[in-house]
């Protein structure tokens, strides 16, 4: 009988979004198959200590399984030091639920690269690019997708001189405006700007989270998901509405509004709208030189049906009502299945680069 794979499940990290990721490993946990894997473990500190935890999986969610985690060196499964692990020891494939920063952004899959290791998800410029909002719009440009107008702004060029910051935003566009930090994810230190007090607000706010903030046109329009999955072929799942119970799609609005924001799939667009975000999903995610998984967001104009790009993220929320693994179930792709076809597109991309490396 063939052992089980050995997935490490790596979580928590030291960027903002750390609760989301307890919240969407523990789903994950939750739902892989025990028969066919055999599921290590690995939580990551706000203080950026690795440690391997054996304990309840409920006890991820509340942050309690620091308290009886080990430290990666005290435990066998130590993974960056692959090669000297007994036969059956080694870890398999790393499925990295981090989001945001140091997890999401191109540094952790760098790590994983020089381990020697699979792991599910984007690569290392394509999670960089991905993570960076401002350098994923440059390339969405070149690819012809359409997108709100923006501003960046870098955090020295506001603490020298706000007042020609907001000046040069007012020219610009007409408010309500969207402030947000560049490299960070699940709408965290996301503002929306209805004049110039609560600009300055969103700016000090955004710049608390990044040294780099991007400021966007408001488009009056549907806010629509699209998740994308695949290597070298990409597919895009069915679309889907987000009906925020505030004002917009905030991190209160999609963890801990107790399910009072609206998912509405299909999405209720036009079939016109919905083959262009479906078409543009596949786009964007090429554009990033995407692997593995993806979701991608959209703004339907309401008067238009113009179909604007707003960002791709590339280790998405998968949270019990996240809407990534939502709307491939809706696809005929139920959760468990589609964490077996992440861990399949894996190791295809390692084998891939393994028999690439050979040549």
């Amino acid at each position: 009988m063939n052992r089980k794979l050995r997935v490490a499940v790596v979580f928590g990290g030291q960027s903002g979004e750390h609760e989301v990721s307890l919240m969407s490993s523990t789903s994950i946990i939750n739902a892989l198959d025990k028969g066919k894997y055999e599921i290590i473990m690995i939580g990551i500190t706000r203080q950026g200590a690795w440690k391997h935890y054996d304990g309840p999986v409920e006890k991820v969610i509340t942050g309690e399984w620091e308290k009886n985690a080990k430290n990666l060196d005290e435990s066998r499964y130590s993974f960056l030091a692959t090669g000297d692990k007994a036969p059956g020891e080694n870890i398999d494939v790393v499925f990295p639920v981090l989001h945001g920063p140091m997890g999401e952004d191109g540094t952790i899959q760098g790590l994983f690269e020089l381990a020697g290791l699979a792991y599910v998800g984007c690569g290392v410029l394509a999670s960089a690019l991905g993570m960076d909002k401002a350098y994923s719009k440059l390339l969405f440009e070149r690819a012809g997708l359409r997108q709100a107008d923006y501003s960046v702004f870098m955090k020295p060029t506001l603490e020298e001189d706000m007042a020609g910051v907001i000046a040069s935003i007012e020219k610009k566009f007409k408010y309500p405006v969207f402030v947000k930090p560049a490299n960070l994810g699940s709408s965290v230190g996301v503002t929306k700007a209805h004049d110039r007090a609560k600009l300055e607000q969103a700016l000090v706010l955004a710049a608390r989270y990044d040294r780099k903030i991007i400021v966007e046109e408001f488009i009056d329009g549907h806010e629509v998901e699209c998740s994308v999955l695949g290597n070298d072929n990409p597919k895009a799942s069915v679309v889907g509405q987000i009906l925020p119970s505030n004002e917009f799609y905030d991190y209160e609005a999609k963890y801990f509004d107790g399910g009072k924001s609206g998912l509405v799939i299909p999405a209720n667009i036009s079939p016109r709208a919905t083959a262009r975000v479906k078409q543009m999903s596949v786009e964007a995610f090429k554009a990033i030189g995407g692997s593995g998984l993806a979701r991608v967001d959209f703004f339907v104009d309401k008067k238009t049906d113009e179909v604007y790009i707003n960002e791709i993220n590339t280790m998405p929320g998968f949270t019990k009502i996240s809407m990534y693994p939502k709307l491939w179930d809706a696809a005929g792709l139920p959760y468990p299945q589609l964490l077996d076809t992440l861990i399949e597109l894996a190791l295809e991309r390692h084998g891939w680069k393994v028999n690439t490396a050979l040549v």
